[in-house]
């Protein structure tokens, strides 16, 4: 019999080993069921490697691209949804397909002008096949998909019918007032224009899908994986108003046909705000036909010519070096300055400072430059700097140049160099910067940012509303900028730009003639430029046009090739109403006021040509264009007080019209 002590030993024994092999076994227990997890993991990251990555893939849904309007909610640019159709014989089950095949492909027949058997020949091959991605038909417009879906078999949809809808997203321009040039493009890297400047309120955020592959090249969009859907994108409202537009783009071509010139721009400000309402660039193709394709006004520096001798001139106003007493002998209109010869071509004699101006005299600009800052020219820099004629514009359009200047800190500086400047050489600007520095002067002094956004919109609400933006807050003395509107005045009335006067319309403006590439062989080459701002009592727009290389032989002078451009905007887009429309600016037009007035006029289109329909009452106008077939949009009531497109201007049968009426 044991003693109790040596019992309790013996039994604390065993239980020791019992601990101690449970230890282990649970130990063991552990390691194994470790090692299954990392297997199991490791197997399904195999899995993951050599078969998901391999047949499935996360896809771009595109968001929609938000629309491009003009100032007035005309659609520049849009995006239309365009459905690609894709068919799975797969999922087709044999009875659907037996007992519809037929008229399916009869309706396919009749929508698409291919035979029944043709349709039949190739579903039959692709059934066979088992096909699960069939291409049947691509680009479709809603009209076309609202149609096909609703065909037999593919009216029971994917599960059952094999019925695959693929969305995508076109850009299409709304209108063809304004070019590609202008309105510009966003394909990634390669941004212009207004599409381009926007893109990121335009293009919205992309989705995601889940594909899985059919096969070495298809893949198709399955459903059972969530879908991140697009967010798409906001709309933009630029400041381009159709209307000025149009008539800019017709005055700028008619001028470019009539002198064979290779290019023109034209520019038009809204002189309170700053705002862009119209930008034209045509340029002749191969084919004799001007179209919109490069932006001239931002994406080239030239040496403005004597458009220059505004800014070179009110720098020396604003100094008080010159008034409107200063006079300059000009001699014979020639003189050498620094072993460099200038002239001006005709003339001479002793000119005031509106002489200077209004007959564009290089002598009487340089020798005034040269007078007053030859030993300091870094003082008449200065106004340039300040004017921020040295810097690149910061606007939302890509591609603009910056200006470039011919400085003392400049290898080719010498003594000549300032007169040069003076009228307008020596330096290389774009036009947009250009009319800018007019526009500042039109405000009063106050240079203003160049604006091509009005507001951006999301779901019908306002996101952001743009508002002036101040470069410059005084440009110079109120004294020298009244000077030089005054000078720029009586240019239009008596000097270079005296073809365009009418005492209807008070304008003010600087003609410009430069040769350029002046140091090569060959024919003389010169762009014709003119700018200024209308009425001159009380600035409305700001315009700027240039034409390049006109046919000398018809012509190269400002104001003979640039400056009626810039008349027929002016009377056009400040004169609206008939009642104040200049007799002498419609005789082109051959308008008859009694006719405009009489509430029961007949409108008619002759040659497919818009008649004029201003002052008409609409609810007699409306009607009659209607019946000829044209769409015609409107707003208001009472008299027509505006129209687009303009009268003269070519239309077809699917042109929209739009009307404004007012009581």
């Amino acid at each position: 019999m044991q003693k109790p002590n040596e019992y309790d030993n013996k039994r604390k024994k065993t239980l020791r080993w019992g601990y101690l092999f449970t230890g282990v076994a649970l130990c063991v227990f552990v390691m194994f069921l470790t090692r299954i997890i990392i297997l199991q993991n490791t197997n399904v990251q195999e899995i993951k490697d050599d078969y998901i990555n391999k047949n499935y893939r996360e896809a771009t849904l595109k968001a929609a691209r938000g629309n491009l309007f003009a100032s007035d909610g005309s659609i520049l640019a849009t995006t239309v949804m365009r459905y690609d159709i894709y068919l799975d014989f797969k999922t087709m089950k044999d009875t659907v397909y037996t007992n519809n095949i037929g008229s399916l492909t009869d309706s396919l027949s009749r929508m698409f002008g291919k035979s029944r058997g043709e349709f039949r020949k190739k579903f039959d091959e692709q059934r066979k096949k088992k096909n699960q991605y069939y291409t049947l038909a691509k680009g479709l417009d809603f009209d076309q998909y609202d149609r096909i879906r609703k065909f037999p078999i593919f009216k029971k949809g994917k599960n059952k019918g094999g019925f695959i809808v693929d969305r995508n997203y076109k850009r299409e321009l709304a209108t063809s007032e304004i070019g590609a040039g202008t309105i510009g493009m966003d394909e990634g890297e390669h941004k212009a224009g207004l599409e381009g400047a926007f893109s990121k309120y335009l293009k919205g955020t992309d989705g995601k899908r889940l594909e899985q592959r059919i096969n070495s090249s298809q893949w198709k969009p399955i459903d059972f994986w969530k879908v991140q859907e697009p967010v798409d994108g906001e709309d933009v409202y630029t400041t381009l108003d159709l209307r000025i537009q149009d008539i800019a783009h017709s005055a700028l071509q008619k001028q470019l046909i009539n002198f064979e010139a290779k290019h023109g721009t034209v520019i038009v400000m809204e002189v309170e705000t700053g705002k862009v309402r119209a930008m034209v660039n045509l340029r002749r193709d191969d084919d004799g036909e001007y179209v919109d394709s490069y932006n001239y006004a931002i994406k080239d520096n030239i040496e403005p010519g004597s458009t220059f001798k505004t800014i070179s001139l009110l720098a020396a106003m604003d100094d008080g070096f010159i008034d409107e007493n200063t006079t300059v002998d000009v001699g014979n209109g020639v003189w050498v300055y620094a072993k460099q010869r200038i002239s001006d071509g005709h003339g001479g004699g002793i000119y005031d400072i509106s002489d200077v101006l209004a007959k564009s005299s290089n002598v009487g600009s340089a020798k005034l430059i040269t007078k007053y800052y030859s030993d300091n020219p870094q003082i008449f820099l200065n106004h340039l700097k300040r004017w921020k004629l040295f810097d690149k514009m910061n606007i939302e359009l890509p591609g603009i140049t910056k200006p470039r200047f011919v400085t003392p800190e400049n290898k080719r500086w010498n003594p000549a160099a300032l007169a040069s400047l003076a009228y307008g050489y020596a330096s290389n600007i774009n036009l947009l910067q250009l009319a800018t520095f007019y526009n500042g002067v039109a405000n009063g002094g106050k240079m203003l940012k160049p604006l091509f956004i009005d507001k951006i919109m999301k779901d019908g609400k306002v996101m952001y509303s743009a508002k002036p933006e101040v470069m410059v807050d005084k440009m110079a003395s109120e004294k020298a900028i009244k000077m030089m509107t005054h000078a720029l005045t009586k240019a239009v009335e008596k000097g270079t730009g005296k073809s365009i006067f009418t005492p209807n319309l008070k304008m003010a403006g600087k003609t410009g003639t430069a040769r350029f590439e002046y140091w090569l062989p060959g024919p003389m080459k010169y762009r014709a430029s003119f700018a200024g701002f209308y009425p001159a009592d009380n600035p409305k727009y700001t315009c700027y046009v240039m034409i390049s290389e006109p046919n000398t032989a018809k012509g190269f002078y400002g104001g003979t090739v640039s400056a009626p451009v810039f008349k027929e905007i002016a009377g056009k887009t400040f004169l609206k109403t008939p009642q104040n429309i200049e007799k002498e600016m419609l005789v082109n037009n051959k308008v008859d006021l009694n006719k405009m007035v009489e509430p029961n006029v007949k409108v008619a289109v002759n040659n497919k040509q818009m008649p004029n329909v201003v002052g008409l009452i609409g609810k007699n106008v409306i009607p009659q264009l209607e019946n000829l077939g044209y769409r015609v949009d409107y707003k208001g009531v009472g008299r027509i007080t505006q129209q687009f497109p303009l009268e003269g201007t070519s239309i077809s049968k699917n042109q929209r019209i739009y009307l404004s009426l007012q009581n």
